[in-house]
């Protein structure tokens, strides 16, 4: 058993350290943060060229293959730098779906734009505020036409296309592809606290949609999606956390008062190390998920719960800290802390919330137990 990555992703991670520190820092991420554009179309068409939305793809659909280690090492890196790209929705959430419920004649069909950027999809879910679960899902399915209404949708006002979960006739839930620039489909942007991301509210009337061909798990598969789509998510989240550290730490050490660099006072030094031990146990529990999902291991249901709810944790504690350990001028707008800390907030509901992973984690701890 080896919780390690291979040279060849571990290439790849250093490759897109190196893009990204050059094409998107800060001030990238502030244009979407001021309004000026929703993503960022020119980094993620560059994104796209570089082949990395469809390294989790198979070549005989339009990907490299690569598979998910590579995708949770770009997901961290792309977490550090807070690229402002519709990402996480086509290459976690909309992809796995697909590789999940279509049969191949329409993965051959959906997944080849999407590995090349051309189209843009996302899943949308969530109908409100509450977490998953199958009485939360009451958009329907009949006669060839979707009817409800989906929010929070990430990337929904920028995205083409759409995997909808909903019920059909019999109640049974499954997956629906769905192009949102077509009839009886409105969008209208959602307002939170990280405008970096994009977020809308769909309302399906009579919106003409298709059902993926594999469906017939119910929501079993719709647990599959959130437990895969959790762990790139987890790297996301601990690449983020890695860098507010490191901002916090370099800060502390350049600032002094009282004649001494501020790192030396013994209340910094907690804080810093609070910090350091809530990101290595976020890391080491996103390493053996990343293990699970690379291995088709039976663990990753429980190993992808509790890396959702280190790195929430993680992530919300650092981004907070870092504000602290900054002083009055972390609350500042000039200041990049609230950055790291606004996408903290905006990924801990992104699946659902801590406490929901926090059940979730609880149920396979007890469903092993009870096996042993």
């Amino acid at each position: 058993m080896n919780f390690d990555f291979s040279d060849e992703v571990k290439m790849m991670r250093d490759e897109a350290r190196r893009f990204l520190k050059d094409r998107c820092p800060p001030g990238v991420v502030r244009r979407a943060l001021d309004g000026a554009v929703v993503y960022d179309k020119e980094l993620w068409k560059e994104i796209a060229e570089l082949g990395w939305i469809g390294v989790g793809i198979p070549e005989k659909f339009g990907g490299s293959g690569i598979g998910a280690e590579a995708l949770c090492v770009l997901a961290g890196e792309l977490g550090a730098s807070l690229a402002p790209v519709p990402f996480s929705s086509s290459a976690y959430l909309a992809v796995e779906a697909i590789l999940l419920a279509a049969d191949d004649t329409q993965k051959r069909c959906l997944l080849p734009d999407v590995a090349s950027g051309e189209s843009i999809v996302t899943v949308a879910l969530a109908e409100g505020p509450g977490n998953p679960s199958p009485g939360a899902v009451s958009t329907t399915y009949a006669n060839g036409v979707l009817t409800g209404t989906k929010w929070p949708v990430p990337d929904g006002e920028v995205a083409d296309q759409a995997i909808v979960v909903a019920k059909d006739r019999d109640g049974e839930i499954g997956f629906y592809a769905t192009a949102l620039d077509g009839e009886g489909v409105q969008r209208k942007t959602l307002k939170t606290i990280d405008p970096t991301r994009n977020y809308a509210t769909l309302v399906f009337r009579g919106a003409s949609a298709t059902p993926l061909l594999a469906n017939g798990k119910g929501w079993a598969l719709v647990e599959e999606l959130l437990d895969r789509a959790a762990v790139f998510l987890a790297f996301e989240q601990v690449g983020g956390a890695e860098t507010a550290l490191y901002m916090a730490r370099d800060y502390a050490m350049e600032r002094y008062a009282f004649g001494r660099s501020i790192a030396s006072f013994q209340a910094i030094k907690h804080k810093l190390a609070d910090m350091y031990v809530a990101l290595e146990l976020a890391r080491a529990h996103a390493y053996y998920a990343a293990w699970a999902i690379s291995s088709d291991a039976l663990e990753l249901a429980g190993a992808a719960a509790a890396a959702r709810v280190a790195a929430t944790d993680a992530y919300y504690l650092i981004t907070k800290e870092n504000i602290q350990i900054h002083g009055g001028m972390g609350f500042t707008w000039e200041m990049d802390c609230h950055l790291y800390y606004r996408r903290a907030k905006a990924l801990a509901l992104l699946l659902g919330s801590a406490g929901y992973w926090r059940d979730r984690l609880i149920g396979e701890l007890e469903h092993e137990e009870a096996a042993n």
